[in-house]
């Protein structure tokens, strides 16, 4: 399967927790589209798509027959088709959904987020999925994430729009540590600098350029 955009992504993701959330309004009208893939809780990043942005993800979602277009009455309506076309169990499209609307995250948050999706016994069943879909032979579908300082729990991310891209520090680390952080940095360069001094101080009395 091809690499899906980050608006492909919110759309799929969106498609799938409506379907399963508020099944009497499924199959979704663009407009629904529009305003779940901007909805501004449960989402990450916030985005502010336009509906001719989100027609066009959908039309790419349909050619990769991720997402069915439904005619009849006033208004078309879509439908996903994540679980035929990705071969995967629900349970397992549920943690990609809270992937792709939500972000990297902990075996833990995965657990409560994907609650109106998928109830997990415990953590290790989410856990188990996971493990499942990074080494699914078809092609890893999520990544364990590096844990970085100060965290205590590694994060995943799904691998449908590509490798994730590193955060930065500021972002993933308490704004404490950052600070600690910057301060050894600048501490740091203050000495970098020092010693070029005294280096060019030392070259210049010993005639050496």
């Amino acid at each position: 399967m091809r690499t899906l955009s980050l608006l492909e992504t919110r759309v799929l993701g969106t498609l799938y927790e409506k379907h399963r959330t508020v099944p009497d309004s499924y199959p979704l009208t663009l407009n629904a589209l529009v305003s779940g893939s901007n909805q501004k809780t449960s989402r990450s990043p916030v985005m502010e798509a336009s509906e001719a942005e989100v027609q066009a993800a959908l039309d790419s979602l349909k050619s990769a027959n991720l997402v069915m277009e439904t005619s009849g009455g006033r208004v078309s309506r879509y439908s996903h088709n994540i679980e035929r076309v990705l071969q995967v169990p629900s349970q397992s499209v549920a943690i990609l959904t809270v992937l792709m609307l939500r972000g990297p995250q902990t075996a833990g948050e995965l657990r409560i987020n994907c609650e109106r999706l998928h109830s997990f016994a415990d953590i290790s069943a989410v856990e188990g999925f996971l493990e499942e879909l990074a080494a699914r032979p078809a092609g890893a579908l999520v990544v364990q994430l590096a844990r970085l300082p100060g965290s205590r729990e590694n994060r995943w991310a799904h691998l449908l729009s590509g490798a994730p891209k590193l955060e930065t520090i500021e972002k993933d680390v308490p704004l404490g540590e950052a600070a600690g952080l910057k301060a050894d940095v600048a501490r740091l360069e203050s000495e970098l600098a020092a010693l070029k001094e005294l280096v060019a101080r030392i070259a210049k009395e010993l005639g050496v350029s």
